[in-house]
């Protein structure tokens, strides 16, 4: 859970950091017109737009700020109190705690504990916390509610004062206050197994149940998902009793152990063949084939041994032609986390050339889930704002392979990393080399078999020139290509071959990395070699810093461009010989390449 305290001004900052120091995984995010880097973690500039992407994100947010500014922002995004993350309003003075929403998520337990650090007040609204001093549908961790849609009719006929009959192992309602009674109408149970409750039932199922699974290479996911489900039913147990699938980590990559995970709505996690081998000599139905393949005798059973702690089983194998699964259970309430490892992942995100505004959707969301982000000095702070406790891995310009191989092997062991490249990732940025490097013999490419496993994700983001185009109207609404003028990787003799291309077939065009302090030559050769095909007329615009505040746009022609005023923080965009510039009525100057829809009006008139 990672806590974001919001802060509008400095008065709020004393009971902010007070809190901060209390609650473990929280930063404190402030306005960046009232506070400083040196006040707070993260400064914000759009306060509405900030509030709800942190909500969107399923952050928990502590507003010390006045709770009606809270309801009007995030009021748009509300639409499942299940799910909805909890957000509470604090009182400058620390006197009143309001969980607003969230309730269902622990917005009410972490008000109370607010409360009680500002030796303040909680002003909990909710009926079943205020009467019953708990939520019964909100079950803590490891419990799952099989029926919940039974919980409304039980809490009201307890406020009513209605007797209970409790399962002893329902622990966490033993303090409920209500008279109990075993032959009583509303029942409280605790089950592993499938069961069909009454109107006035609640049950409540712990996540004990540990799936180990295994399959050759390229396992159909039906079949997978098949076989777990048989498996289920056979053993009687609930679905929603399942903690998690297990298996050996050389199957971290498998679909098909994914796929039934997800059928399950659970983690997959991922065990070596050392710790499976710890319980080799009870793995019931040992395999010499199997153990020739991967180190271990028997991967579903010894997985799920491993994972429960249990010494037996409570389905041997099962198996089909490419899948096999087994089943145990724990004698405890099981966290996942705790489980080996997870599969890990690498997301190469494009956050696009500077303003938050440019930033997809995708793109946040896979920032925020991140545990690790890696990237280039100047990129990872585009992105600062939406930094809530993520490790920094930073690299220099020019170590783009070792920071690709620092965010696989990152990955390998577990986690979420996202490598940051600006603009589109798969433009001139980490996307390719990422996939060259995966691309490379696994015997010689220096990289773990961990790293080969992860999952990896492409995000596309506003390129450079994309970026440019739409600042002076639409120059590449025809066709058009991107030429990277650096040579560092690309011969220059090459680069010409394009540019000539290019110049011949009047194509519209975007020069990255055009001119740096040791390459003064090549812009000017381009544009030498476009000049020979194309008007000196034809518009040019260079755009500098794209969507940060230092931002510089010229528009001009190839016979005024000055190449000298140009760096790499800089793409140049030439136009065709169709392309256009004019001046709109309020003095604006716009280019756009046409397509060819003059013929088309002539033709329809």
């Amino acid at each position: 859970m990672k806590i974001v305290i919001f802060l509008l001004n400095t008065s709020g900052l004393q009971i902010a950091l007070k809190i901060a120091a209390h609650l473990p995984n929280t930063k404190i995010h402030g306005l960046a017109s009232r506070l400083t880097h040196s006040e707070v973690d993260v400064l914000f500039e759009n306060t509405t737009e900030h509030i709800r992407n942190l909500f969107s994100q399923n952050h928990v947010i502590i507003g010390i700020c006045s709770a009606g500014l809270l309801v009007r922002t995030i009021a748009p995004l509300l639409c499942d109190k299940h799910s909805e993350p909890a957000v509470i309003a604090v009182a400058a003075d620390g006197s009143n705690v309001v969980p607003l929403v969230g309730n269902h998520r622990g917005a009410n337990d972490l008000a109370h504990t607010v409360a009680n650090l500002l030796n303040g007040q909680a002003a909990i609204t909710t009926t079943g916390d205020l009467t019953l001093g708990i939520a019964l549908d909100k079950p803590p961790d490891g419990w799952i509610l099989a029926n919940p849609n039974n919980a409304k009719i039980v809490m009201a006929d307890l406020i009513a004062g209605a007797s209970v009959a409790i399962d002893p192992s329902l622990k966490w309602l033993s303090a409920l206050p209500c008279p109990r009674r075993d032959d009583a109408t509303i029942r409280l149970i605790a089950t592993m197994s499938t069961t069909s409750p009454l109107e006035r039932e609640l049950i409540f199922h712990p996540q004990r149940v540990i799936i180990g699974v295994g399959s050759d290479r390229g396992c159909p996911s039906h079949e997978m998902i098949k076989l777990v489900d048989s498996a289920i039913h056979e053993t009687g147990l609930a679905k929603q009793s399942v903690a998690c699938i297990v298996s050996i980590d050389r199957k971290a990559d498998e679909t098909a152990v994914h796929a039934a995970a997800n059928y399950l709505d659970v983690p997959a996690r991922f065990l070596s063949a050392d710790t499976i081998n710890t319980v080799r000599h009870n793995i019931p139905n040992p395999s010499d084939t199997v153990n020739r393949e991967t180190g271990v005798p028997g991967v579903a059973e010894g997985a799920a041994l491993v994972a429960s702690g249990a010494t037996t089983l409570l389905l041997e194998k099962r198996k089909t032609a490419r899948a096999t699964c087994a089943i145990a259970i724990s004698n405890n309430i099981i966290n996942p986390s705790t489980i080996g490892r997870a599969r890990g992942s690498v997301a190469v995100i494009g956050v696009g050339p500077g303003t938050s505004k440019w930033r997809s959707q995708e793109c946040v969301a896979l920032l925020k889930r991140a545990n690790v982000w890696v990237g280039y000095d100047r990129y990872l702070d585009l992105i600062s704002d939406l930094w809530s406790g993520q490790e920094n891995h930073r690299f220099s310009l020019g170590e783009e392979e070792k920071r690709v191989r620092h965010a696989l092997e990152l990955a390998s062991h577990g986690l979420d990393v996202a490598l940051i490249c600006s603009g589109d990732a798969g433009i001139y940025a980490m996307a390719t080399l990422l996939c060259e490097i995966l691309a490379l013999d696994p015997t010689t490419s220096g990289l773990s078999d961990a790293a080969y496993r992860v999952a990896v994700t492409i995000v596309p983001g506003i390129s450079a020139f994309q970026a440019a185009a739409a600042r002076v109207g639409a120059p590449v609404g025809h066709d058009f290509c991107c030429i990277s003028l650096s040579d560092l990787l690309t011969p220059w003799n090459i680069i010409e071959k394009r540019i000539l291309a290019a110049a011949v077939g009047d194509f519209v065009v975007a020069f990255y990395n055009p001119r740096s302090i040791r390459r003064i030559k090549q812009l000017e050769s381009a544009l030498d070699i476009l000049s020979k095909h194309r008007p000196m007329s034809t518009p040019v615009i260079q755009a500098t810093n794209l969507g940060r505040a230092a931002e510089n746009l010229k528009v001009t022609t190839l016979e005024s461009f000055e190449p000298s005023q140009v760096d790499m923080l800089s793409i140049i965009i030439v136009g065709a010989c169709s392309t256009e510039l004019f001046t709109t009525g309020d003095g604006r100057r716009l280019v756009f390449t046409p397509r060819g829809y003059a013929a088309k009006r002539k033709n329809t008139i």
